[in-house]
Formats: C-alpha cells, structure tokens, sequence
C-alpha cells in the first residue's frame, strides 16, 4: 500500500510506462515515507474513444471532490 493506477491513451513505450512507474515509486516513498515494498503502479491504457465513458466520467467528473489536481488547469 499504496496502490497507484495511471490510465493513459495507448501509444507510450514500455520504456517511457517504466520510467514513470519508477518515478511514482520514489515520489510516493519520498512524500509519504513509505518503503519500496510497499508501493505498486499499475498502468491501465484506455483507447481515446472511450476515454469519456471509463475514464472521465467515472474517476474524474464524479469524484471532483476527491481530485487534488483536475484536468485544466495548472497546479
């Protein structure tokens, strides 16, 4: 624990999927002080077609309240 998804539109090497796993697994130990052990990143693409429908609406527009940063603007 934690557990991070990341859902993106195909088309990112595997390279480019590692280097960011690997960049959430330092900052998640970093900030929250836990050890490597106990993060995990999946990675889940989505094709932009159906972007709205499983990504948008359910994570995004219905969980508002929960986002620390939204799609939009900058931080």
């Amino acid at each position: 624990m934690p557990h991070v998804i990341v859902k993106l539109w195909p088309g990112k090497s595997e390279e480019k999927k590692s280097r960011l796993a690997e960049a959430i697994v330092r900052d998640v130990m970093e900030v929250l002080d836990y050890g490597e052990e106990s993060v995990s990143v999946a990675i889940e693409e989505i094709a932009p077609e159906d972007w709205a429908r499983k990504v948008y609406q359910p994570d995004i527009a219905a969980n508002a309240k929960r986002l620390y940063k939204a799609p939009g603007y900058k931080m």
